[in-house]
């Protein structure tokens, strides 16, 4: 297994407060065939230089850079053209893995014959601590479950290039990363859940999942410009959506 060459995306924008402890958290993974593309998104605070000192300790960092702020989706789908590897997962810059998150995923994705694996994710708040809530994974997500809402977190997302080839984000200010999840759903078949807790997921203000005004929005925009269902469609399925997100996802929210 430790010829199979994992990529790994970090879109990074002034998080100079998280991206060491994001970094570092590639860096002690129990899988170390590993390259990791920090994409530098015109950020105006010490992000950059933070990346680049990490680059020069280790040969498997590698650091793009956008001389103006697109945003994640872009950011991200210059890190996966540039990629090597027989997979690619993604990372935010001020998110976290457990040490053993890549070892585990490409144990059971070989063992399985999968395409696209995920798993559960713990909460925390901007200082790093515990919101006590872990966001269980669907221990099998097919195309029509993820088509009602997004039940894949993306930090915990890994997919198989040599199964799907290289799957990118539609160019989206916001919710491309569930786009390009139905797209590799859709192609690959089931993604397979893993129930422990392998990732932290950061919880920032003003973040689009607390934002219910702009989330509808950009749902609405999935729907109806990235996968062109026409407009009374793409309202039918907001309230699916709406359905789904208010009365059935919060069942995999657990307390802890």
């Amino acid at each position: 297994m430790e010829n199979l060459l994992v990529s790994v995306i970090m879109p990074a924008f002034n998080a100079e407060n998280f991206i060491e402890a994001a970094v570092n958290s590639v860096i002690v993974q129990t899988y170390s065939n590993w390259e990791l593309f920090i994409i530098d998104d015109a950020s105006t605070d010490t992000t950059l230089s933070k990346a680049e000192k990490f680059a020069k300790q280790d040969f498997r960092i590698k650091i793009l850079q956008n001389q103006n702020n697109f945003g994640t989706g872009i950011s991200r789908n210059k890190g996966i053209k540039a990629a090597q590897g027989d997979f690619i997962a993604f990372l935010d810059a001020d998110d976290q893995w457990k040490p053993g998150k890549l070892e585990i995923q490409l144990k059971l994705m070989q063992q399985q014959d999968v395409a696209v694996c995920f798993s559960s994710y713990l909460q925390i708040d901007e200082n790093g601590n515990t919101r006590n809530e872990i966001i269980e994974a669907l221990p099998v997500l097919t195309y029509q479950k993820l088509l009602k809402s997004n039940y894949l977190g993306n930090l915990t997302g890994i997919y198989n290039t040599k199964r799907l080839g290289k799957i990118y984000a539609p160019e989206l200010r916001k919710r491309q990363d569930w786009a390009l999840w139905l797209e590799a759903v859709e192609k690959g078949g089931p993604a397979i859940g893993i129930q422990k807790c392998l990732a932290k997921y950061r919880v920032r203000k003003g973040s689009i999942s607390r934002n219910k005004v702009e989330m509808l929005k950009f749902n609405f925009n999935i729907y109806h410009k990235f996968l062109g269902f026409s407009f009374p469609k793409s309202l039918s399925y907001m309230l699916v959506f709406l359905k789904e997100h208010f009365f059935v996802k919060p069942k995999q929210v657990k307390k802890i």
